[in-house]
C-alpha cells in the first residue's frame, strides 16, 4: 500500500462522536459527492473509507445503503468503490450544510459544521479521505495536496488548515485547486491534525533518516573537497618547485625554505598541516603550519620571477 492509503486506513479507524461524524461527512460529501434524482453518489478507491461512510449514515440516519465496485476510468489498476443514497438525502445534506432550509446550496457549510477543533479535524479528515495525498517521506520530496473542484471551498479549507498554523497554499489547475503544503514540520503537523499518529511515527523517522543522511552527505563533499584543495595546492607548490630547480635558482632560496621543499618533494600528496607535522617530527624542529606557509611564499615568488626570465 502507498503511504497516502495508510493514512486513510489508519485515520478511517478513528472514533467519533455525532458532531465529528456530520462535520467528517460534510469535507466528504462536498469535495466528493454528486446528487442525480435525489440519489446521493460517493466514491472512493478504498474499502474501508465505504465501511466508514455506511457506518456514519447507519448510525445517524438508519438508512439502507446500496454499495458496489466498479472499475477505474482514471488508468489505475484500483477498483472504485461506491455507495448510493435514495433515503433521507434532504436531510442529510441539511444536515452536513450541503444546502440550506430551502434546499438552495451552500458555498461553504455553516460555522456550526466546523465549530470545534475536533470537528474542523474532522472535516478535514473528510476532504482527505476523498481527494488528498501525501508523498511517502521516504522515496520523495515533502508534498500533500488536496484536489478542489471549487474555488470557494479551497479558499475554505485553506482557512481551516491556516487555523493549524500550517501554511497552506493554493495553487490554480486546469481542473480545479490544488492546496499544498511543502515544509516537512507542516506536513508532520497535518497528518497529527489528521489523528493518524502511526503516520506521523513513520514521518518524523523518515525524515531524521533524510536529515542524517543529507548530514552525511554534505560532510562527505566537503571532505571531498578539502582533500581536492590539498590535491591542487600540492601540485601547484611541485610546479612551482619545478621551475625553480629547471631555471637553477635552488642557491637563491635559504636553509630554511630548501628544507621545505625538498619534504614538498618527498610528501607530495600531505597537506601544509599534515607537512608541518612531519618536518616537526623529523628534523625536531618546531614549525607551524603557518611557518610552513610563510616558507612556500618564497618558494611561490622566487618561481614568479624566474618564470618572467
Amino acid at each position: 500500500m502507498s503511504y497516502t492509503t495508510d493514512i486513510k486506513e489508519e485515520i478511517s479507524s478513528i472514533k467519533s462522536s455525532k458532531s465529528e461524524m456530520i462535520a467528517e461527512l460534510s469535507g466528504f460529501i462536498r469535495n466528493n459527492g454528486t446528487i442525480e434524482n435525489n440519489t446521493l453518489n460517493l466514491t472512493t478507491e478504498n474499502d474501508f473509507t465505504i465501511k466508514r461512510l455506511k457506518y456514519f449514515f447507519q448510525s445517524l440516519y438508519e438508512v439502507d445503503i446500496t454499495a458496489e465496485t466498479k472499475d477505474n476510468l482514471n488508468f489505475s489498476k484500483k477498483k472504485l468503490y461506491s455507495i448510493k443514497l435514495a433515503t433521507k438525502v434532504e436531510k442529510i445534506l441539511k444536515d452536513v450544510g450541503y444546502y440550506d432550509e430551502n434546499n438552495h446550496h451552500l458555498d461553504n457549510p455553516p460555522t456550526y459544521i466546523v465549530g470545534a477543533n475536533e470537528e474542523i479535524r474532522a472535516y478535514l479528515r473528510g476532504v482527505f479521505l476523498c481527494t488528498g495525498s501525501i508523498n511517502n517521506p521516504k522515496t520523495s520530496r515533502y508534498h500533500m495536496e488536496l484536489l478542489i473542484s471549487e474555488p470557494k471551498e479551497a479558499v475554505f479549507i485553506q482557512k481551516l488548515l491556516n487555523i493549524f498554523d500550517l501554511n497552506a497554499k493554493i495553487l490554480n489547475r486546469e481542473k480545479g485547486y490544488m492546496i499544498y503544503i511543502k515544509e516537512a514540520e507542516k506536513i508532520s503537523d497535518y497528518i497529527r491534525i489528521l489523528g493518524a499518529n502511526k503516520a506521523v511515527m513513520y514521518f518524523e523517522d523518515a525524515k531524521i533518516y533524510r536529515e542524517k543522511k543529507n548530514q552525511t552527505n554534505r560532510l562527505n563533499n566537503c571532505e571531498q573537497a578539502n582533500m581536492d584543495r590539498v590535491f591542487q595546492t600540492a601540485a601547484t607548490q611541485l610546479a612551482q618547485i619545478e621551475i625553480i630547480e629547471s631555471k637553477g635558482g635552488l642557491d637563491l632560496l635559504d636553509d630554511k625554505t630548501k628544507e621545505a621543499l625538498i619534504y614538498r618533494k618527498k610528501y607530495k600528496e600531505s597537506s601544509l598541516k599534515e607537512l608541518s607535522e612531519i618536518i616537526s617530527m623529523e628534523t625536531n624542529k618546531k614549525i607551524t603550519k603557518s611557518g610552513l606557509n610563510h616558507r612556500f611564499r618564497k618558494i611561490k615568488e622566487l618561481a614568479e620571477q624566474l618564470k618572467k626570465i
